[in-house]
């Protein structure tokens, strides 16, 4: 297609629309399922917990009439409420997939908004998958364009997801290229979400998520209904590359490969269940202790040399919630060490309290690397010491993380993340026909009952 460079926004809006009706080879449509099982997997755990079970109640009374399902509930309703609940349950229990480029999350909008869309019209499974692939990638450029700057003071999931959503739910929705460009549009005037609710506790970030997914699907429905936006709103002076990041976007190296090259080909899928900016630090200790076979009492002190979001998200040394846990170097290296692994089960409240994590987060340490930090967001490496009791100082240098594109979960793997997630809040047999749909079925995913949190 010709790229149209001097207008960014027209020509992501042009590819978003071609996935109306282009046909969908078999390596992408793997990968578009791929992100579906992985969105699941972190969906319904979420489900079951808040912040989306207290406004899934408040919001009972505005549900209307539709058959767009919210998961939280297992009740049908409007494409909006469906995918600004099921948004937020997805963004919950930190395991939702990334692209690293970006520093975005774009399953939780992106998904929690198109599926909604297509059950609410009655859509065909690969029109949901194609409109997936449109929504990954029209969003994960926008990303790229303004990124590294726009992380320091925005949450890309909560602004760039807009973006994602608005193009998923105009391809279901059947919108021209001109109508996508609107929404598009509108989507950019209602992207939101900063970095600073999240940097302490409260339960804004996955709201910024569910946020993001509803203000797309109106941005959509805008669109579709003729409702005119500014064209020029991406790249403009005062346009939203321009207010949110330190230059006008990075337009040349965002659209590069626009048809050639898929955002949802490189997807980074979870292997912890926390901030991805702590995840190399995880694998090297993982690593260290399979080479070096020492354990939580053997351990004199950790460091951490990270890269900027590492250390300026990510250092907390005392922590009280589990959002704060969740986001702390500290915690999530203790938590490793006393159990194993940084899943779920981490950040239940007796694990919260527990007095032998909290004593190892006072071993753990976080630096600013200027090498690793020059070399984000396009690699997100850690350099760790271990020094312990016995005298042995262990280093290890992690390039990337388990789970990034160039070190993938296979499809085992990420099956066996999904059923690990999902069984506790759907129970087996419902987790194990969800997931042979997700992979191999023909028809859109229907309700699946969550049970209530043990």
């Amino acid at each position: 297609m010709m790229l149209q460079l001097d207008n960014p926004l027209l020509a992501l809006a042009g590819h978003a629309a071609s996935w109306r009706d282009r046909p969908l080879d078999a390596d992408l449509e793997h990968h578009a399922r791929r992100a579906l099982v992985d969105w699941f997997a972190a969906l319904l755990p979420g489900c079951q917990r808040a912040p989306a079970t207290l406004l899934a109640g408040a919001l009972a009374s505005e549900r209307g009439a539709g058959t767009a399902i919210c998961y939280v509930d297992g009740r049908p309703g409007t494409l909006r409420h469906a995918a600004l609940l099921n948004a937020m349950a997805s963004h919950t229990v930190e395991f939702d997939d990334i692209y690293r480029d970006a520093g975005y999350h774009p399953g939780c909008p992106t998904i929690g908004a198109a599926l909604a869309a297509a059950q609410g019209r009655g859509a065909s499974l690969g029109a949901l998958l194609r409109a997936i692939v449109a929504g990954y990638e029209v969003s994960c450029r926008i990303g790229v364009a303004v990124q590294p700057s726009h992380y320091r003071f925005w949450h890309t999931t909560g602004t760039v997801g807009t973006f994602g959503a608005a193009a998923a739910v105009s391809v279901l929705l059947g919108s021209s290229a001109d109508q996508t460009a609107h929404a598009l549009a509108s989507a950019a005037t209602m992207a939101s979400g900063l970095q600073q609710a999240f940097r302490g506790a409260g339960m804004s970030k996955p709201l910024h998520a569910g946020h993001a997914a509803d203000a797309g699907a109106l941005a959509a429905l805008a669109g579709r209904a003729d409702v005119t936006g500014a064209l020029d709103v991406l790249h403009g002076p005062v346009g939203f590359a321009a207010a949110t990041s330190e230059d006008a976007g990075k337009w040349g190296k965002a659209l590069a490969g626009l048809d050639e090259r898929f955002a949802i080909s490189a997807m980074t899928f979870k292997n912890h269940g926390c901030c991805g900016h702590i995840f190399a630090a995880l694998d090297a200790i993982n690593d260290l202790q399979a080479e070096a076979g020492f354990g939580a009492d053997d351990i004199a002190d950790v460091h951490v040399a990270g890269y900027g979001p590492t250390k300026d998200i990510c250092d907390r040394p005392v922590v009280t919630t589990e959002q704060e846990a969740r986001f702390s170097v500290q915690y999530c290296v203790a938590a490793l060490l006393r159990l194993g692994g940084v899943r779920i089960a981490a950040f239940v409240p007796e694990r919260l309290a527990d007095p032998e994590i909290h004593r190892l987060m006072a071993l753990v340490s976080v630096s600013l690397d200027p090498a690793l930090a020059s070399a984000y967001p396009g690699q997100r490496a850690a350099n760790v010491t271990v020094r312990l009791k016995d005298g042995r100082v262990l280093h290890r240098f992690q390039p990337t993380r388990k789970g990034d594109p160039d070190a993938p979960l296979s499809d085992a793997e990420l099956s066996q993340k999904f059923m690990e997630l999902t069984v506790p809040a759907v129970g087996d047999a419902a987790a194990a026909r969800l997931l042979e749909a997700l992979w191999h079925g023909d028809a859109l995913p229907g309700v699946v009952p969550v049970l209530p949190l043990a």
